[in-house]
Formats: C-alpha cells, sequence, structure tokens
C-alpha cells in the first residue's frame, strides 16, 4: 500500500466520532427509559412515583441530544 492510501479522510473521521457519541447518547438514554419502565413492573405497579417518571423524562432528553448531535454531521461536498 503506498502511504497515500493509508491515510485517513478527516471528514470520514469526524462524521464516525459525531455518530460514535450519539450512539453512546442513546445507549445511555435508552438504561435510563428502560430502568424507569422496569422498575415499577418488577416490584410493583403501586411503586410508580415520580422518581420513575424522572428517569423516563431524563431518558427522553438524552435522546434528543443524541438526535441533536447527529446534526454535526458534515457532507462530503462542502454543502
Amino acid at each position: 500500500m503506498t502511504r497515500r492510501a493509508r491515510q485517513r479522510d478527516p471528514l470520514a473521521s469526524f462524521n464516525e466520532r459525531v455518530k460514535i457519541l450519539a450512539q453512546f447518547l442513546n445507549a445511555i438514554a435508552l438504561g435510563a427509559i428502560g430502568f424507569a419502565v422496569l422498575r415499577p413492573l418488577t416490584e410493583s405497579l403501586s411503586n410508580w412515583d415520580l422518581n420513575a417518571f424522572w428517569w423516563l423524562i431524563v431518558g427522553l432528553a438524552i435522546h434528543g441530544v443524541a438526535h441533536y448531535v447527529l446534526r454535526y454531521m458534515h457532507k462530503e461536498d462542502g454543502s
């Protein structure tokens, strides 16, 4: 392989990092939402309280941030 063929495309690397950050945030959000839903189901539905509601809100907010992060991806043609 030539040296030029081994060079990384900076735009592709940037876009991959953006996607990895969005995936990380999505995984955290899914964990928070899962905790908010599964915890009351495993204990008792009467244990549904504001704490579980806040976990759900936090999970949805982090999921929204993940969508926002994806806006930072760039196209190769510069537009």
